[in-house]
């Protein structure tokens, strides 16, 4: 088994570059114009792909959530009546899918049941991810199997009994496990950033981050210590009306970001020790041998 998959047109893996993904989810609160500026501003941040969220609401929404009064930009309405306010529809995903081709940026989206993973199929998205919250969902995790395309599987609050169970479900062949905490905004003190090498140990498939912290250093440094595959979340403002834009990083963020990204890949370097041309004169000048 091989530690490198494909995803469209990058190989992603041990020596390869870290595919990043801008996570728009649903911060862009049910608007297609909000959607097209995300994507765009993470397409100029360099970005390999954006990555949104499907629902069937009816499926998703548990019986007793469904009458819950909430407000919301749309007025004081029910959890079930919110959740079909952000959820996009065939035109829009059609919009989303033209437009990301005309900016050269993949897209696919984590799918929360069966049917909302066949909707989401038919655009033929390089890969699917499977949400932390549906890891145990087996029936989901089969069906996600059986598009054939690469799998990313988030892993927060989960057992290493039920990550395993997964993967044992999922082979890993064509899977990439993600480390995360699925606290908005997660503390520092819960990232727990070295399992990442846990389930490089454990497990023979490339392992990526999914990180929902405040700042950028802690996801630069999940590169450095193995992950080839970084998501975060993108907003427009995180101020902005929403469970998942405070734990977001901003267009600007987001641009410093995939910089501290390649700039990390290149300090990494290979582990071996040498000599390099740029030290020779110093070398020269201040080296001294015992007699």
């Amino acid at each position: 088994m091989s530690k490198v998959i494909q995803i469209g047109n990058r190989l992603v893996g041990e020596s390869h570059p870290t595919y990043i993904i801008a996570e728009i989810g649903i911060n862009h609160n049910g608007q297609i114009e909000i959607a097209r500026e995300l994507i765009k501003a993470a397409a100029e941040a360099g970005v390999d792909a954006v990555k949104f969220q499907k629902r069937t609401p009816l499926l998703c929404v548990p019986e007793h959530q469904r009458d819950q009064m909430r407000d919301t930009p749309w007025g004081y309405i029910s959890y079930l009546d919110y959740r079909y306010k952000v959820e996009f529809d065939q035109a829009e995903f059609e919009n989303i899918d033209a437009y990301c081709k005309s900016l050269g940026v993949d897209w696919l989206a984590s799918s929360w049941d069966v049917e909302s993973l066949a909707f989401i199929d038919t655009f033929n998205p390089p890969a699917h991810k499977i949400p932390s919250a549906l890891l145990t969902d087996h029936e989901l995790l089969r069906a996600v199997k059986a598009t054939g395309k690469p799998v990313i599987l988030s892993t927060g609050m989960s057992t290493m009994e039920e990550i395993q169970a997964a993967v044992d479900l999922l082979g890993t062949d064509n899977l990439i496990i993600c480390h995360t905490t699925s606290s908005y905004p997660c503390p520092p003190e819960e990232l727990n950033l070295k399992m990442i090498q846990t389930l490089q140990e454990k497990f023979d498939c490339p392992i990526g981050y999914s990180g929902h912290e405040v700042g950028l250093v802690t996801t630069a440094i999940a590169v450095g210590l193995g992950a080839c595959l970084v998501e975060r979340h993108i907003t427009l403002d995180r101020a902005m009306w929403g469970t998942d834009q405070a734990a977001s990083v901003e267009p600007q963020g987001l641009r410093t970001l995939v910089k501290y990204i390649r700039v990390t890949e290149k300090a990494l370097g290979d582990g071996e020790k040498k000599v390099y041309d740029s030290e020779q004169s110093i070398l020269r000048k201040l080296r001294k041998y015992s007699t």
